[in-house]
């Protein structure tokens, strides 16, 4: 723990000691191997499957050894942490274990089932504050309650202890490939706030200089990105927080500072993609992960070409989904897609105009999944919002040249934002 304090970068020492802790602690979880993904990609893909963590995420690691390196007449008096949901849930099982105090500060838009988790495995251990809309202002509040009542704060990532207790997965990815003889090429990782790739990478450089270390962030928050461009952390001004486990505007310095130097490369993946890869990891490999957990699989598309006869390695982060999400995981899939449109078109007030736009402008294949429509008095046209599913996303050009003889002046919603999230 000195030597950490001291340190502003992670060794494969401080890794070690971490796994050292940690080994009668968690779950030494599976290096498996997929038969789907490898054959996609026409390389050798193994997943390291987290989501079978005791608290479905690799978030246990850290937060066990950063409460365990803690003084025990500290933390005794209290523990805090502001999280998303994964974090929250392993500083709630490690608090619950110790029979220590926890205060937990939570977004109000963390998913329900992340909250009545962080509840289950906490027990009469933990309370649960709900405060702001992004993980960076509960963060504020729960480091102003710390100052207000003199208890401990425990990280998400800007923590050298918490980036340690991360590394150890890979720690046991490489014990893993060793016992089978897998020399690892690839190590894709999801990021976040930066703790986990900080931590794996820098024992993966030390023990396999040779294999790339991968970053992969979602494009509507590639915080880790931004920092790499301007040399520092650097907050974004918008973020999507649909990848609710890697939604973070600033990563940290140490964080930064790890990944700046450990790191191979950082690659970002649309929000879309992750949803088509959600339900593709569902359907083909009977795996439910959460959008940060697919991240890794998710960027394989782009070094396709690279990973051919390759071995890799993806980690998948955590399996903490809410179910209440997957209509919207399959609808943002379908739009990426490409096979899932919605337009507003001037339809004509008279009878058979819809049997008109059907014969004329559908393909035969094509589907109506939304028709909103209120009929304008004394007026000859009405807006329609339609929602129109295609049977091959190759009809897309198609449809909308004959869309535009049947309305000059429809809008595609796909060009517009603020009116799809209005609308749809």
């Amino acid at each position: 723990m000195d030597v950490l304090t001291k340190n502003k970068y992670l060794t494969k020492e401080n890794v070690a000691a971490a796994a050292t802790v940690l080994k009668p602690i968690v779950a030494h979880t599976p290096l498996q191997y997929s038969a789907y993904l490898s054959q996609k990609y026409q390389c050798r893909v193994y997943l390291k499957r987290e989501d079978l963590q005791i608290v479905r995420s690799f978030k246990l690691r850290g937060a066990y050894y950063a409460i365990d390196q803690t003084p025990p007449t500290v933390r005794k008096k209290g523990i805090v942490c502001a999280s998303a949901g994964n974090h929250a849930q392993g500083v709630a099982w490690t608090c619950h274990q110790l029979n220590i105090p926890a205060t937990i500060f939570m977004p109000t838009t963390t998913p329900k089932q992340k909250i009545s988790q962080v509840r289950f495995f906490g027990q009469e251990q933990v309370t649960i504050k709900l405060v702001g809309d992004t993980f960076d202002t509960s963060a504020q509040a729960a480091q102003t309650y710390c100052q207000q009542y003199g208890l401990t704060f425990i990280a998400p990532f800007n923590d050298l202890r918490i980036m340690a207790g991360q590394g150890t997965a890979a720690v046991e990815i490489f014990a893993d490939a060793q016992q089978q003889k897998l020399p690892i090429n690839y190590l894709f990782s999801a990021v976040g706030g930066g703790g986990l790739i900080s931590g794996l990478a820098a024992y993966t450089k030390a023990v396999s200089p040779l294999t790339q270390v991968i970053g992969v962030e979602p494009t509507g928050t590639a915080s880790m990105k931004a920092a790499f461009k301007v040399g520092h952390p650097s907050t974004l001004p918008t973020m999507d927080k649909f990848v609710d486990g890697a939604a973070v505007k600033t990563v940290g310095e140490l964080t930064y500072l790890n990944a700046h130097r450990y790191v191979d490369h950082l690659t970002t993946v649309p929000e879309g993609h992750v949803c088509t890869t959600l339900l593709e990891l569902y359907s083909k490999a009977a795996i439910v992960a959460e959008p940060a957990g697919a991240l890794s699989v998710s960027a394989l598309d782009n070094f396709r070409t690279e990973l051919v006869g390759k071995t890799v390695v993806c980690m998948i982060s955590g399996g903490n989904n809410d179910i209440g999400r997957m209509q919207e995981i399959k609808e943002r899939s379908l739009i990426y897609e490409g096979k899932q449109l919605y337009f507003v078109v001037n339809f004509p007030q008279r009878p058979g105009a819809l049997k008109e736009f059907v014969n004329q402008v559908l393909s035969p294949d094509d589907d109506i999944t939304k028709f909103e429509y209120t009929k304008k008095v004394n007026r000859g046209k009405g807006p329609v919002l339609i929602g129109i599913r295609l049977g091959n996303r190759k009809n897309a050009a198609g449809l909308q040249q004959r869309l535009q003889k049947f309305d000059p002046h429809y809008i595609n919603l796909k060009e517009n934002q603020t009116l799809y999230e209005m609308l749809v």
